[in-house]
């Protein structure tokens, strides 16, 4: 399993539902990993998304304690138990763990690859991605040349879990 995050120097990843910034790169980056494969994220970050839809071409999971929640686009679970074990359905290599952040927090444990947009700023920010540079388990094995978009510089890292 493995997560993909846009993070500012604060390890911010969104402020009032919406992301901290736009930049195309990191879109289309993040799209060129999920498509095709299995998306989880929780209710909030699902609301967040264009028009309320689905991400086109990929199976998304939501992750809600609200048991009325129904969209039939969506396989919606009620529990990390639950969303465990409807993820024994697809290949591990193909889940994509994409937020917010409670849900990152939950499923952080059980991923082995990491896909982190690090972006140089620092924003405003309600919700944040746990520093996994101060933890043991994480290790960077891959960062591109730093990019820019509108002044905003950024570089995409790639981490494993050692444990």
């Amino acid at each position: 399993m493995k997560a993909i995050v846009a993070v500012d120097l604060n390890w911010g990843i969104g402020c009032e539902g919406k992301l901290l910034q736009f930049i195309p790169e990191d879109m289309k980056f993040f799209k060129e990993k999920t498509i095709g494969n299995v998306v989880v994220m929780g209710r909030e970050t699902f609301d967040s998304l264009p028009g309320k839809n689905p991400l086109k071409e990929r199976v998304n999971i939501v992750l809600t304690r609200n048991e009325s929640f129904k969209d039939d686009r969506l396989v919606i679970c009620h529990s990390v138990e639950e969303t465990l074990k409807e993820l024994e359905k697809y290949d591990n290599d193909k889940i994509f763990i994409i937020g917010g952040e409670t849900i990152y927090k939950q499923f952080l444990p059980y991923c082995d690859e990491l896909y982190v947009t690090k972006v140089q700023n620092k924003k405003k920010a309600d919700k944040f991605f746990p520093n996994i540079d101060i933890m043991n388990e994480w290790k960077q094995v891959e960062e591109s040349e730093e990019k820019e978009y509108n002044n905003i510089k950024y570089v995409f890292s790639r981490y494993i879990n050692n444990d």
